[in-house]
């Protein structure tokens, strides 16, 4: 027996000898659609090849595309477990032509692949066609034989596709498969359809028309093909089974679920099983492709499914987390055919144990007030809507849930009442709602929240995607476009933009439309609702258009380098001063890191070093980057750093880089720096570059401030500084190596000659020499000696030292010296000791000043300073002084 491992390699291998290249599955979050929740068809990924918009270096390609359909309008969810071929997680097997083969290859393809590859029998099979599709009628007759009983031409759409209301479409054929008479049902298109007998197996769409407004339709000038075989569907057959739960994958993973919970895979707990299986899956997929529980948009489908699931092992009697007890065995079986799943096993099994543990904590008193309510209704009566908005706004039981839960019973939710509830609820809150007094905060972000939901992130995977222009704000009201040269505010459903915050700087980038392109000067947020702040810089922007989203690469790769160098900074600073160090904010710009920290003194050049070489030792190591979704209670738990005063929810990233030598803080192996971050980072630490540490500075009191910068930034200042260097050495005619002991020489040399010059101006001073203005050799007067001098080529510090030579050499009285320094004056008086009682040198300055456009001046009796804006006035301040005397 085939297993879906061996069909699908099958199925690849033969378009692959077909010229087909094989391309990986995209991720389930598109980056090229933004109307769509999850991937749900293996042609997403090719859309813009379909339109023309994008060209790759083959034509054909062939799929293996695995696919979520568990939100929006393509929600299976409430199906899953209780029917055979319903799934939130499944592969959908794809050919694919982009203007190079058309309808008789495709059909010619298929017929071979199912008759000879996989070898049904011909006589099981039969086809439908648009009813108007005479040629892809005459070619299944052609290539297959099938006479015209088993070509069924179908006038409605389900043979007919579009991409949308205008654009690339097309008729389908579609290929069933015929269980036998043993099964109730008819052929598509008969009365009795619905029945099982007769099961699809692929769908191939040949994308021959465009559509147009008017409803009118022309041929395409790149005729293409798309079709979607389900993998799961296929293997059934191949297996001989009528369920796709009986595969063999599905098998395994049923049989590891009743394994871990000792309940029999076929017994009362079948149903459990079969959700736990399939759950497992679609949520492991999605975790592996960067979606994590939240509580609006993918997170939030994510959580729905994973809280189904793990009530259902509630159900089974598990008394422990079982979900990621269960992934091993899923990368067991899908690993080889999706890396991703191996590469992100730890991070799958732990968000898994994370999310069942915490709904665990309220999955009891969920139900126990589920039960109660029931207890107190009539037999049979519907939930009322109030209740069932209780356990979702209490206990976060989706409405989805409680239905799920009630289905076993026999019962159903009132949602009328539920949607009641919950408008009551949104009404309160926007009542309540006040805003943070920002100029940019005001209540029309809770409007466009209430009305559109938070915006989806996408920009930890990616810097490109496409989404949809949800609104547009110009002068704080709602519009509905914007034309070139306006300013606008975007906000779409999903964006790769990252707004500002964690010290992080919001993205740049620029946001195109089929009519205009704007250019984004800064993305910030409020109430999870994503600002892009623009300009349209051509044609025109409109609410609903579909965009083109694109982040400025070079800027955020050197702001995300910034950013992880701000950890390892954190950490090494840590390491060099002590654990008592803690984060008090931060900047990660694209030119620079600014990161301050509390400590009480400045750091010294040997701090500063150990700093530096330790940060580019972890760059050097070239450690991965991971990031792990916790509560923040756990992520302390395990000694991960949070910024001091920061408002965490229920569940933050933790961003953990390097690995500890073994010396030193931590033990060999431990995660050297482990942070509470939702900030972008480098995939690996080597990805930083380089680190140059600036210098530090104080920020306020008990908080210092570091500068710093990284990568290409880095590299040009330390091409700077060699250049200034050998600029010095040039200059000095030195070896660099030389540099600052030639330059200590000279520094000293320059002090000794300081103090020389100083030294001989206080000697002509003294002297009354050349340049000297006033009488060295002073006056009497009112009984006191007074010596008065004006002084040029002394500075004001030299003043006191001059004051106590005079004081010294006349013995008795008192001295007023005035110097020029560049125009202005600076003054001292000293008097002796024995005339301090006659005379304050205080009042002797007081006086000068005045005289000189200055005010005040201050000291003792026997010593005083001041200083004037005016030394051209130095004669009237000794006469003012003199007055002072005079009494």
């Amino acid at each position: 027996m085939a297993s879906l491992n061996d069909i699908r390699s099958t199925f690849l291998n033969y378009f692959e000898k077909q010229g087909h290249a094989v391309v990986a599955s995209s991720p389930l979050v598109p980056r090229n659609d933004p109307t769509l929740l999850f991937a749900n068809s293996g042609m997403v990924q090719f859309k813009n090849l379909f339109t023309g918009l994008e060209t790759r270096d083959y034509a054909r390609a062939t799929t293996s595309q695995k696919c979520v359909r568990a939100g929006g309008k393509h929600n299976d969810l409430d199906n899953v477990g209780y029917t055979a071929r319903h799934h939130t997680f499944f592969e959908m097997l794809g050919n694919f032509s982009f203007g190079d083969y058309f309808k008789e290859e495709a059909i010619t393809f298929a017929w071979e692949l199912l008759t000879q590859e996989f070898g049904i029998p011909k006589d099981k099979l039969l086809v439908t066609v648009y009813h108007t599709d005479d040629e892809a009628a005459q070619i299944w007759k052609k290539v297959a034989g099938l006479s015209d009983d088993k070509i069924i031409r179908i006038p409605t759409d389900d043979n007919f596709w579009r991409m949308g209301p205008t654009g690339p479409c097309g008729p389908c054929t579609e290929i069933f498969y015929d269980h036998g008479e043993d099964i109730w049902g008819g052929p598509p298109g008969s009365a009795d359809e619905d029945g099982d007998r007769f099961i699809e197996i692929w769908n191939v769409v040949f994308m021959q028309n465009e559509q147009f407004e008017d409803g009118s339709m022309k041929p395409l000038k790149m005729q293409s093909i798309d079709t979607g075989m389900g993998l799961e569907r296929v293997g059934a057959l191949l297996q001989g089974k009528h369920d796709n739960y009986d595969t063999d994958l599905m098998r395994n993973l049923i049989e590891a679920s009743a394994h871990a919970t000792g309940v029999d895979p076929d017994g009362t707990g079948k149903t459990h099983h079969r959700v736990i299986a399939d759950h497992l899956r679609s949520t492991s997929f999605l975790i592996a492709d960067g979606v994590m529980p939240a509580n609006d948009g993918r997170g939030y489908v994510l959580r729905r499914i994973m809280r189904r699931a793990m009530r259902h092992a509630h159900l089974l009697g598990a008394k422990d987390p079982l979900m990621h007890r269960l992934v091993p065995a899923l990368v067991r079986q899908m690993g080889a055919a999706f890396p991703e799943l191996g590469q992100a096993q730890s991070l799958i099994e732990e968000t898994l144990h994370l999310e069942e543990t915490r709904f665990r904590q309220t999955l009891d008193r969920g139900l126990k007030l589920l039960d109660d309510e029931l207890l107190a209704l009539p037999e049979g009566s519907t939930l009322p809507g109030a209740t069932a908005f209780k356990l979702y706004d209490t206990f976060g039981f989706p409405l989805d849930l409680t239905q799920d839960a009630l289905r076993e019973k026999g019962r159903e939710v009132d949602t009328d009442g539920f949607d009641t509830a919950m408008a009551e609820q949104k009404a309160k809150a926007r009542a309540a709602w006040s805003g943070t007094g920002e100029a940019a905060d005001s209540a029309i972000w809770f409007d466009i929240l209430d009305a559109h939901g938070a915006t989806d992130f996408l920009g930890y995977d990616t810097e490109t995607a496409e989404g949809q222009i949800a609104a547009l704000v110009m002068d704080g009201a709602e519009a509905q476009s914007a034309k070139q040269g306006q300013e606008v505010q975007i906000i779409l459903n999903q964006t790769p933009f990252y707004a500002e915050s964690g010290g992080q700087v919001g993205d740049k980038g620029v946001i195109k439309t089929e009519t205009g392109l704007a250019r984004i000067s800064d993305t910030k947020k409020s109430q999870g609702v994503f600002i892009h702040i623009a300009i349209v810089e051509s044609g025109e922007i409109s609410k609903g258009a579909a965009a083109v989203l694109e982040v400025d690469h070079a800027r955020r790769t050197a702001i995300r380098a910034n950013h992880s160098a701000t950890h390892l900074l954190h950490e090494a600073l840590r390491a060099a001063l002590g654990d008592r160090v803690a984060q008090r904010g931060s900047l990660n710009a694209q030119d620079r890191l600014r990161f301050d920290f509390s400590h009480g003194k400045a750091l010294t050049l040997d701090e500063i070093g150990r700093v530096e070489t330790e940060v580019n030792a972890y760059i050097r190591q070239n450690a991965v980057v991971e990031t792990r979704i916790m509560t923040p209670d756990d992520a302390r738990a395990i000694g991960a750093q949070a910024l001091f005063g920061e408002k965490y929810g229920d569940e933050v990233r933790v961003v953990s880089m390097g690995m500890q030598a073994g010396s030193g803080r931590g033990s060999a192996g431990s995660t050297y720096s482990l942070e509470l971050c939702g900030g972008t980072h480098v995939r690996r630490t080597g990805d930083i570059g380089a680190f140059v540490l600036l210098g530090d500075s104080a920020s306020s009191a008990g908080v210092r401030r570091i500068e710093a910068l990284t990568g290409q930034a880095a590299m040009e200042y330390l091409r700077t500084q060699d250049q200034r260097l050998a600029e010095v050495a040039s200059d000095l005619k030195a070896q660099a190596a030389d540099v600052p002991a030639r330059v200590k020489a000279l520094l000293d040399e320059r002090k000794a000659l300081s103090n020389e010059v100083a030294q001989l101006r206080r000697e002509l001073a003294m002297a009354g020499g050349a340049g000297q203005g006033g009488e060295a050799a002073g006056e009497v007067v009112n009984g006191i000696k007074f010596v008065a001098q004006v002084l040029s080529g002394v500075s004001g510090k030299d003043l006191p030292a001059l004051i106590d030579e005079h004081k010294a050499r006349i013995g008795s009285g008192a001295v007023l010296l005035i110097a020029d320094a560049g125009g202005k004056a600076a003054v001292a008086a000293g008097v002796t000791e024995d005339s301090t009682g006659k005379v304050s040198a205080v009042d002797l300055v007081k006086a000068a000043v005045a005289e000189l456009g200055g005010k005040g001046g201050g000291g003792r009796a026997d010593m005083a300073q001041g200083g004037g804006k005016d030394v051209t006035n130095a004669q009237g301040a000794i006469a003012a002084a003199k007055q002072i005397l005079e009494g």
